[in-house]
């Protein structure tokens, strides 16, 4: 079964799917409605993995899931508020303020650069609400391997000046940590794998650019 299909008969997820598929269309293609589909699909395999369920819920994690990268900072307008814009999504489609409040508090938590800044907000954001565990495993899954890789090249191409050997030092200074960030079992597994692929195609990246000809102005001529 298609995992955005699981809760086919739950209106408030459906809901939320028509609106974030569509939302998804004003970003660039690295964060588009089929990254979201990965990291729902992510995320469910995590549950399923996961031992001890007592605590989680499948419903918040599909929710938050689905609505994690609305309000990206990466791509927010000047007017947008990304600490309300979940909330507000839910509760137009007829959430309850806990539940909203709840998918607003983990779809915050998920941000790589907030837990760099603030570890001990994220371990005590997870302690209260588990759920963030899974679905911050899903989405830097996500970043890792080989979706990762051609993700990586397809935002840099879309929103910033870096050139592909930018890229590269990118994958070196956040993509190659997050193995060492999973939080659950299942995400490190994925993630132990994922994150050989990268060296691995470093390694490549590396055969493949030391075939370059210096420029002419490095070429050192002997008289």
């Amino acid at each position: 079964m298609d995992a955005l299909d699981s809760f086919s008969g739950d209106g408030l997820v459906q809901s939320v799917r028509a609106y974030v598929k569509d939302y998804m269309q004003k970003y660039d293609a690295s964060h588009g409605w089929d990254h979201i589909q990965r990291v729902v699909g992510l995320s469910r395999h995590i549950y399923a993995q996961t031992e001890d369920k007592s605590g989680l819920d499948l419903r918040i994690i599909q929710l938050s899931a689905l609505l994690h990268d609305v309000g990206d900072r990466k791509y927010i307008k000047p007017d947008e508020d990304p600490t309300t814009m979940v909330l507000k999504v839910l509760e137009s489609f007829g959430a309850s303020v806990e539940l909203a409040e709840t998918v607003q508090t983990i779809c915050g938590g998920v941000s790589y650069s907030s837990e760099i800044k603030d570890p001990a907000r994220v371990t005590a954001l997870i302690a209260k609400h588990p759920e963030l565990a899974v679905v911050q495993d899903a989405d830097r899954l996500d970043a890792i391997g080989a979706v990762g890789i051609g993700r990586v090249f397809t935002y840099s191409g879309a929103r910033t000046a870096r050139d592909m050997e930018d890229s590269l030092v990118h994958m070196d200074e956040k993509l190659l940590r997050l193995e060492s960030m999973a939080k659950t079992a299942a995400g490190r597994a994925l993630a132990r794998e994922r994150t050989e692929r990268l060296r691995i195609f470093k390694m490549w990246w590396r055969e493949e650019v030391a075939f370059a000809a210096p420029d002419d102005d490095d070429v050192v001529f002997d008289n």
